[in-house]
């Protein structure tokens, strides 16, 4: 790209990819830092650059649209399946400054790191108004192969210890930009979902010998709380979910990551995941705001203890009311549903899809 980020495109026929990004454009700020919050055990990334990030431009400005004559945009060729490249507002970047003090200022425990990883961007589609769930069997699975692939590079990289594929749907849930897209994170710590998650499957062990995620993933596929399944997926509503809407998607063969998936899950994948969706478009009056999260196993420590899952979840709890994260959510971490898990497995999977 015309300020040195990497663009990759990818195809499910060899395409020739020659366009050139004519853009004058200033190289990116990398100026992330880590920060270590000593009372919770947890790392935040300071990004204070990304407040210039371009939000809610109209359609016809966006982007992450294809280029066309006298409207460059950040992808230079004229049509495209699915591109991948490196975020122009990274929160995490390789290139970022490694030259910071050890501690934030005044702050000994607050212990500094630079913000080092790496933040890209997903592209789906090059149509604007189109969404994942109208995406179409071939070119979902594409997207599937695009999250392996990005994976298994990000993985690689030294210093990354956790690649997250996500997707932000919907203006409700905070998305800035409207092209369906989604982002991946590569991280040089484990998040705190995924050490809470090792934490008690370590405890689990030791409390009781058991093998906690294949309990919990036996117990829900035969449970009152599925949704929809195949031969290789069960998505299911957690029995103790936070979120209003909430759908977890599991392997029914375990592995630790979506690279691991053979050709025959990674199809299996993609029918039950745009059924889930679909039923998230149409259980109210219109489509549901939701993130996607895919829970992968670390690059490194805990792989063996792992099973790959996806969740699903909006914030949304009726039609027109959205579930805000007030004083005991964002406050003490605490979370109070309003929505019976039952109820809504029974709601979604009662839904007669177009």
């Amino acid at each position: 790209m015309a300020d040195g980020r990497e663009i990759l495109y990818f195809d499910r026929e060899p395409t020739p990819r020659d366009a050139v990004d004519t853009r004058d454009l200033p190289q990116v700020a990398n100026r992330s830092q880590l920060r270590y919050d000593a009372l919770l055990g947890e790392w935040v990334a300071i990004a204070s650059h990304r407040q210039t990030r371009t939000f809610l431009p109209p359609a016809d400005e966006c982007p992450l649209d294809a280029s066309s004559p006298g409207r460059p945009t950040e992808i230079p060729e004229s049509s495209y399946e699915v591109v991948v490249f490196e975020n122009r507002f990274p929160s995490l970047a390789t290139g970022v400054d490694r030259d910071v003090p050890p501690t934030a200022p005044g702050a000994p425990l607050a212990e500094l790191r630079p913000g080092y990883g790496r933040a890209e961007v997903v592209c789906f589609t090059d149509e604007h108004e189109r969404v994942f769930a109208d995406l179409g069997h071939d070119r979902a699975r594409l997207v599937v192969d695009v999250w392996a692939d990005r994976t298994e590079t990000l993985g690689a990289l030294d210093g990354v210890e956790y690649v997250f594929p996500f997707e932000n749907h919907g203006e409700e849930i905070g998305v800035t930009l409207s092209h369906p897209h989604g982002q991946i994170y590569a991280y040089p710590y484990l998040p705190p979902r995924v050490e809470r998650i090792l934490a008690s499957v370590d405890r689990h062990r030791e409390s009781t010998g058991g093998d906690l995620f294949a309990e919990v993933e036996v117990a829900e596929r035969s449970g009152p709380r599925v949704v929809t399944a195949n031969e290789h997926w069960t998505a299911f509503v957690p029995a103790a979910t936070r979120w209003p809407y909430e759908v977890q998607l599991f392997p029914t063969r375990r592995v630790p990551d979506i690279p691991s998936l053979t050709d025959e899950e990674r199809d299996a994948f993609v029918d039950v995941y745009l059924d889930v969706l679909g039923r998230f478009a149409h259980r109210m009056d219109t489509p549901m705001p939701y993130i996607a999260s895919w829970n992968q196993a670390p690059v490194r420590a805990g792989r063996e203890d792992w099973w790959l899952h996806l969740q699903v979840f909006s914030f949304r709890r009726a039609p027109g009311k959205l579930k805000y994260l007030a004083g005991s959510e964002s406050g003490m971490g605490a979370f109070i549903t309003d929505t019976n898990p039952e109820d809504v497995a029974e709601q979604l999977r009662a839904l007669v899809l177009p």
